[in-house]
């Protein structure tokens, strides 16, 4: 069986028996999964969130399900995908980056959220850290602190850069962007900006990059732009243009860097947050969590196929070195 299969059979299709006899009994709770891609969320994240489950005592398909909603084209169907999850009536939705969120802020203010955001306070989606208040909890990842610190590995990794490209999507980056380009001030970078609102946008805006003679890719962290990780990494690879991103997938796909959380340790520790939920906990007394494992990948294929020589430091610091 193929991962991609896997994916959607545990987040779907194998549930539907499953559902039905749900809805009958009335007895067995819900978890809503909301994914702001075309494509169903890719690995590890489906799977690291039913393992978080079970640890905490909720097997998938035995005391509590899982439906999966993705590839809406638009807002609007975005917002039926949220409509569907109410009318099911679940027991809280798992959401991610800063749109999901708020779109089921706006829809709903009674269903649990679960969010593993990229700036949770600095988006307005709750009001403290601590006691976030309202019906949304989960965990802030900090995207805009560690696009900047991409930034900085990217000199370390390619001495005396002066141009970078950021590829963003204005649905969850704006915080990041700015952070951004207050780091690339400080290391005296000029920063391209590179909106990507579709998947047929990316292949342009490398071409874009490229010719405004930008020495590398800074990718913005944001469940659309992971969702189309391959397209973005291709295009890099066929503009020869270094590319740093946030997930270690994208550094394993053929990226050159990676740095940031760890997507299976999140994807657990929201589960963790969920089954407090599933028990009886309410959202605005469970503080927002923070990641507690971070990841630096290089890819040493991709760089000596760009001719880079990786400083021996940086692979010393690697967490994975992939050759």
């Amino acid at each position: 069986m193929r991962r991609r299969e896997f994916t959607i059979l545990i987040g779907g299709a194998a549930l539907c028996p499953l559902m039905a006899r749900a809805q009958d009994s009335g007895t067995t709770p819900i978890v809503g999964f909301l994914w702001a891609g075309m494509t169903p969320p890719q690995p590890p994240r489906m799977a690291s969130f039913s393992e978080g489950l079970k640890e905490s005592g909720y097997v998938v398909g035995k005391n509590v399900l899982v439906e999966v909603r993705y590839g809406a084209k638009d807002g609007q169907e975005f917002s039926g995908l949220i409509a569907e999850l109410v009318r099911l009536k679940v027991a809280l939705i798992l959401t991610v980056g800063d749109y999901g969120p708020k779109t089921v802020q706006d829809i709903s203010n009674t269903v649990p959220i679960v969010a593993i955001s990229d700036d949770l306070l600095g988006s307005g989606l709750i009001t403290s850290l601590s006691r976030p208040g309202g019906n949304t909890t989960g965990l802030t990842i900090q995207s805009p602190e560690l696009s900047a610190k991409r930034l900085e590995l990217l000199t370390h990794i390619l001495p005396g850069i002066s141009r970078v490209a950021a590829i963003w999507d204005p649905t969850t980056g704006a915080s990041q962007v700015s952070m951004t380009e207050q780091a690339a001030r400080a290391l005296k970078i000029k920063i391209q900006l590179l909106e990507v609102r579709r998947g047929e946008d990316v292949a342009g805006a490398c071409r874009a990059a490229k010719a405004e003679k930008a020495q590398a890719l800074n990718v913005v962290a944001s469940p659309f732009l992971s969702s189309i990780s391959q397209e973005i990494i291709d295009g890099a690879a066929e503009n020869r243009l270094p590319a740093i991103y946030q997930w270690r997938e994208h550094a394993e796909g053929g990226g050159l860097l990676s740095y940031g959380p760890s997507l299976a340790s999140l994807y657990r520790q929201a589960a963790s947050i969920a089954a407090k939920i599933l028990r009886g906990a309410k959202p605005s007394d469970l503080p927002v969590e923070q990641p507690t494992k971070f990841e630096l990948v290089v890819n040493a294929k991709t760089a000596a196929s760009l001719g880079i020589e990786v400083p021996p430091d940086v692979l010393l610091r690697a967490d994975l070195v992939i050759d």
